[in-house]
């Protein structure tokens, strides 16, 4: 009765007051992911930042709805070579960032696949928003704000213009998409059932995975990855 409902108002209350929130940022190689990460944790830009190897790690904690939510996020290499590690990471999130450079316009055509292969791996419910990244090169823009956001709206996706390297929009990025997975994250718990199983935990140390130095010489259990 009336005990029970305490009881789980009192956890509830409790789940709500941190949240970890495991999201991934996805795109192309080069066009701003790693940056992107360390000017919203950091509050750095580094202009001579390497291709990330495999799968790197940060967190940072906000206030959404004055309630104290912990963001993982778990930044991808946008290189073929990583695919298959990468992409075991879409499963547990619960949003993403897909991220393309405005102005390379092929990074942009490129969302499309990465959004296939979110739909193909991550759960139907995940978070998508669109990023057009490195909003401070105006003068060398290859992709129409409009048509971007028509894509965007196209595919249920949020959409957003940002510029790690001079901060433009970059916490608004991140706190609108967090907003809105913990809205709907909060919208999900259900009394006596387990609470979703979200990705990898924070314990789990990043993952770097080294470019094989024979590239031409695979085994059979590496092939057509």
């Amino acid at each position: 009765g009336w005990r029970m409902l305490l009881e789980y108002s009192l956890s509830f209350l409790s789940f709500l007051s941190l949240r970890d929130l495991p999201f991934v940022l996805i795109g192309d190689s080069g066009v701003g992911k790693s940056n992107l990460l360390s000017r919203f944790t950091r509050n750095e830009f580094n202009l001579e930042s390497k291709s990330t190897i495999g799968v790197e790690f940060a967190t940072r904690s906000i206030q959404v709805e004055n309630k104290t939510v912990k963001a993982q996020i778990w930044d991808t290499a946008g290189q073929e070579r990583y695919r298959a590690i990468t992409s075991a990471y879409y499963r547990g999130a619960v949003g993403a960032l897909l991220v393309y450079d405005i102005a390379k316009y092929l990074t942009y055509e490129n969302a499309e696949r990465w959004l296939k292969e979110l739909q193909d791996h991550a759960d139907a419910n995940i978070v998508i928003m669109l990023v057009g990244n490195k909003s401070d090169l105006r003068h060398l823009r290859a992709v129409p704000t409009d048509e971007a956001k028509s894509f965007a709206e196209k595919n249920g996706l949020s959409f957003l213009e940002t510029s790690a390297l001079d901060s433009t929009n970059v916490e608004t990025a991140f706190h609108n998409i967090l907003t809105e997975i913990y809205r709907i994250v909060s919208q999900r718990q259900i009394p006596g059932q387990p609470e979703p199983e979200f990705g990898p935990s924070t314990s789990i140390e990043p993952i770097r995975v080294l470019p094989t130095q024979q590239e031409g010489r695979q085994g059979p259990c590496c092939q057509n990855i």
